[in-house]
């Protein structure tokens, strides 16, 4: 059956039988009074996707616990879920983010110049195996030891093999203007050495708020304010920074058009507002539709949270809410699920508290 024409049957399940016979979280909710449920959110107007939103979370966060107690398949019964990839509700419990946490930030030398190049190049790629193809050749990767041109032939010689070595995730820009090299990766291994001439390790721990981290790399090229923001979240993981991620936010565009699909009228406020809003008022909006969100051993939604959530609701709602159009008007999503077969131990940045949760 062609792509489209299956998105269309699974939209029609939702409208036939799905939301009529399944036993999902959105069954559960309670019938509700609209114009008070509006007056709590004025001076804003909210639409059906905002509901969405928190039954998505949760269904979302009831896969990944089903997947860690190894659960019998299918892992939930949303036809959307089954079929199409959506990250984690948490951003840390993704694999790329488990495996940075894991495998890059807290092992090898903990100085603050060698776990923040770590960090920005593990993070620049955003490929495990791109990272694994470097461990392999190189050994060890340090500052210390770092050679461009070793860098280079390892990262060429991929291409060459027809390899990609860059995370489809993030749109990142060549930064032929800034350094002059027609290959993306040789711009990038130049940005990392003047991030390290800079003494941007040393800079980023003085820094006094996540904000302030956010403007220091915001300053380089090739770095916009999406990456820059996913880089501070990356760093705050460490040692090198300790900010509360409910301390500062900025929505990249996926997040916007989720906004834009959840509220009707934004009654003023700005998106980071709205963000912010929806992180506070977490746990009132799953009482009110009668949600049991399991959350990450105690640890609640945080801003990095709801902004993925946006994103990620936008995506769903192009086949559960149709008539709602983003800013950028798309209308399939192209990446489906598939299982991966790796177990993933999960474990959290230790400041967080809960690893000792996580093996229970």
């Amino acid at each position: 059956m062609p792509e489209k024409d299956n998105e269309a049957q699974i939209n029609m399940e939702f409208i036939s039988s799905h939301d009529a016979k399944s036993k999902s979280i959105s069954d559960k909710r309670p019938l509700i009074n609209v114009k008070k449920f509006n007056r709590r959110w004025l001076p804003t107007k909210t639409t059906p996707v905002f509901d969405t939103y928190w039954e998505f979370a949760a269904k979302r966060q009831a896969i990944f616990f089903n997947r860690l107690l190894r659960n019998d398949e299918p892992l939930t019964d949303d036809p959307i879920l089954r079929i199409y990839k959506f990250t984690n509700a948490y951003r840390a419990s993704d694999r790329v983010s488990q495996y940075l946490i894991r495998n890059v930030i807290y092992k090898g030398e903990q100085s603050h110049k060698e776990v923040f190049f770590r960090i920005i190049l593990f993070k620049t790629f955003n490929k495990i195996e791109t990272w694994q193809l470097l461990k392999d050749k190189i050994r060890e990767i340090t500052f210390k030891d770092y050679d461009f041109v070793k860098y280079d032939r390892i990262l060429s010689e991929a291409l060459e093999n027809q390899r990609s070595i860059y995370s489809a995730a993030y749109i990142m820009p060549s930064g032929s203007r800034s350094f002059g090299y027609t290959n993306k990766h040789r711009n990038h291994l130049k940005l990392f050495e003047k991030m390290m001439r800079d003494n941007l390790p040393e800079q980023i721990c003085e820094a006094k708020s996540m904000q302030q981290v956010f403007e220091l790399l915001r300053q380089y090229p090739m770095i916009g304010d999406f990456l820059a923001y996913q880089y501070t979240i990356d760093i705050n993981y460490s040692e090198l920074t300790n900010f509360s991620e409910m301390s500062f936010v900025v929505p990249g565009p996926g997040a916007k058009d989720g906004i834009r699909k959840c509220f009707s009228d934004y009654g003023g406020l700005s998106e980071i507002d709205l963000i912010k809003c929806m992180a506070d008022r977490q746990d009132q909006e799953f009482s009110r539709l009668g949600i049991q969100f399991q959350r990450l051993w105690g640890r609640p939604l945080q801003l990095i949270d709801c902004q993925n959530l946006f994103c990620e609701v936008d995506k769903y709602a192009r086949i559960k809410h149709p008539e709602f159009k983003g800013l950028t008007g798309r209308t399939r999503i192209k990446q489906k699920f598939r299982i991966n077969p790796t177990p993933i131990n999960y474990w959290y940045p230790p400041k967080w508290g809960i690893n000792n949760l996580v093996k229970k």
